[in-house]
């Protein structure tokens, strides 16, 4: 079954194109990489697919149905430098928003979602930072507990826009071990990627875009073919946006 189905997808930002004509599908149970080089439409390809941005062209279903109707199955980490790490909140109260479709904005989370909150949060290695500020964390911690914080929605599809960018190799290996643990679980996972070394160690497989699908198969076809080198040698713009 296709998590995701792309058809026809074109982006673009004021008069400035992002995305061309973007045919692809992501089917159930892969951690899957979108990858390409900076400026390639990556952010905006997971912009598109929640609604964050609307494209001039195309359709996207998620689970063959909208996204309206599966908004209760998708988990979304973004990257960490579109997030306000000066607010003042708890590690505990950002996990514990994990929680807010179950329970309503207005009411109080009761001792069965503080608790999912609390194992999540240990799942991820971060219980005894519980009554930490968000922002007295480093970098790793900060990324694995907004990751926990998609835990406590139980999704069926995960989307993160660079979750290993700019984290220590413990946080690393932390967050990728989770991720193989909801694969096999049933889960579908997709993230933005920066690090071409680590594909074949975390990725089953790969979505590569400049603008354009160049490719998408699995990791290994991937690494054994040119298209990573056509990928990255077609750079000529820059799309900070995107």
């Amino acid at each position: 079954m296709r998590a995701i189905h792309i058809e026809d997808l074109t982006v673009a930002y004021e008069e400035n194109p992002v995305l061309w004509d973007i045919d692809l599908d992501i089917y159930k149970g892969n951690i899957t990489a979108i990858v390409g080089p900076n400026g390639a439409g990556k952010s905006t390809l997971l912009k598109a697919i929640l609604d964050f941005v609307k494209p001039l062209s195309g359709r996207i279903s998620i689970f063959d149905s909208s996204l309206k109707k599966n908004l209760d199955k998708i988990a979304y980490v973004p990257q960490r430098s579109n997030v306000n790490w000066d607010f003042p909140i708890k590690v505990f109260d950002v996990v514990l928003m994990g929680r807010y479709k179950e329970i309503g904005w207005f009411k109080k989370p009761s001792k069965i979602d503080k608790d999912i909150a609390f194992n999540a949060l240990k799942e991820m290695g971060l219980e005894k930072y519980i009554d930490r500020q968000i922002n007295e964390l480093s970098g790793g911690q900060k990324q694995r507990v907004f990751i926990a914080r998609a835990l406590c929605q139980n999704a069926e599809l995960l989307i993160m826009d660079e979750p290993l960018a700019g984290v220590d190799q413990y946080s690393e290996k932390i967050i990728m071990n989770k991720m193989k643990e909801l694969q096999k679980q049933g889960k579908t996972i997709v993230c933005v990627h920066h690090d071409l070394n680590t594909l074949k160690d975390y990725f089953d497989r790969v979505v590569l875009i400049n603008r354009y699908l160049v490719a998408h198969d699995t990791t290994e076809n991937i690494l054994n073919s040119n298209h990573l080198t056509k990928a990255y040698q077609e750079v000529g713009f820059d799309e900070t946006a995107a």
